[in-house]
């Protein structure tokens, strides 16, 4: 019989491996640990992007005219009418943080905010003319009404619709020269 040789060349190279093998193990969760941030962080990235195009494009549209309606023609306009609705592909608007901007040459800029009366310092927000919303879904058409203190013929009236979300929706309109009851204001 041999006598055994006592070497640790073998173990040696085992432990080797094994150093080897755990390198790679930790460089492999690394890896996954930073390819998992990149992604959130992508993804983070792109959100951002989205709600920012989403915060600066315009949701609202003008649908028809704009109405001057008065009560004692003599005396000038003094409620206003038109209707709304949402862009193509435009999320829904909470009308609770909808405001109107309104003034004429002559007056300051009143800030009308939604209500359930028509009145000079809020407006009302229907569907269909009849029912009081909260909100501006797809397909709605909302008729907003506000009272405002008697316009008289040739006035500029400046009206800026400023949604919670997204950009303003400002438009002119001029009474006409002669009023009458329900006037269209061009």
């Amino acid at each position: 019989m041999t006598k055994a040789k006592n070497s640790s060349d073998a173990f040696t190279g085992l432990e080797a491996a094994i150093v080897l093998i755990a390198f790679v193990v930790v460089a492999a969760v690394f890896a996954y640990v930073v390819l998992g941030a990149g992604f959130f962080t992508t993804q983070k990235a792109q959100e951002a992007v989205y709600k920012s195009v989403e915060q600066s494009t315009t949701n609202l549209q003008m649908i028809g005219n704009v109405y001057g309606i008065a009560t004692d023609p003599s005396s000038g306009i003094d409620e206003i009418k038109f209707s709304i609705g949402l862009a193509p592909g435009a999320p829904a608007i909470n009308l609770e943080k909808l405001d109107i901007v309104f003034s004429t040459p002559n007056t300051t800029p009143i800030i009308l905010t939604r209500g359930t009366n028509t009145s000079t310092s809020e407006f009302t927000a229907k569907l269909n003319a009849l029912t009081l919303v909260t909100s501006l879904q797809k397909n709605d058409q909302i008729e907003i009404n506000f009272k405002v203190a008697p316009i008289p013929k040739d006035t500029v009236l400046n009206i800026e619709i400023r949604p919670g979300v997204g950009a303003a929706l400002p438009f002119s309109k001029t009474t006409p020269a002669t009023i009458t009851t329900t006037n269209v204001l061009s």
